[in-house]
């Protein structure tokens, strides 16, 4: 009975938090990391690119979203630890700013979708949907509208993977604008 009396008394201090290290877990801030030009962004940004990216109003907060396709479709979840530093289009348009891609345009950038969605409980991926307009100097003249939409599996189905998968997905956008861009140059 003593032995009882004093286990129960050990694992109640371990409940109530007393006498052990375990502190509550702080929420991860992510980004899309550093742009490979950053370098020679920083050298140029007399020469900055004019570049817009809007989204609808559940897109513009910093929460990392996504969607349980097998379970629930039409239910978006959030991870509660891991958070953007910014809101994905504000993200989206420094990346595009940065990369040192885009330029001789003005671009009105319509960012659609951006979630990471479950096939199921072990398997995932993102996805990237965006519309551009393109200007020229002068910005009453529209020169043309392209749709892109972006796809790939995470690496792991999870926050992480999240991430890492944005992170590329948002650098081939820039690659993708880049291509059309010079495309219609060549018109």
């Amino acid at each position: 009975m003593k032995y009882l009396l004093i286990g129960l008394l050990f694992f109640s201090t371990l409940l109530s938090g007393t006498g052990c290290g375990i502190s509550p877990k702080q929420p991860v801030m992510h980004d899309f990391g550093l742009s490979d030009s950053i370098s020679t962004y920083n050298s140029k940004r007399n020469n900055k690119p004019t570049i817009t990216v809007d989204a609808p109003t559940w897109l513009w907060d910093n929460r990392i979203r996504y969607r349980l396709l097998y379970a629930s479709p039409n239910r978006v979840g959030f991870y509660a630890l891991d958070l953007w530093i910014a809101p994905p289009p504000e993200l989206f348009e420094q990346l595009l700013i940065s990369s040192g891609k885009i330029r001789n345009y003005s671009l009105i950038i319509w960012l659609h979708d951006f979630e990471q969605q479950f096939d199921a409980p072990d398997r995932a991926h993102v996805m990237l949907r965006f519309s551009v307009e393109a200007y020229s100097s002068d910005p009453n003249k529209k020169i043309n509208t392209q749709e892109f939409y972006l796809e790939q599996s995470t690496i792991t189905p999870d926050a992480a993977g999240a991430v890492s998968g944005f992170a590329n997905l948002t650098r081939q956008a820039a690659d993708r604008i880049q291509v059309w861009l010079a495309g219609l140059s060549d018109k």
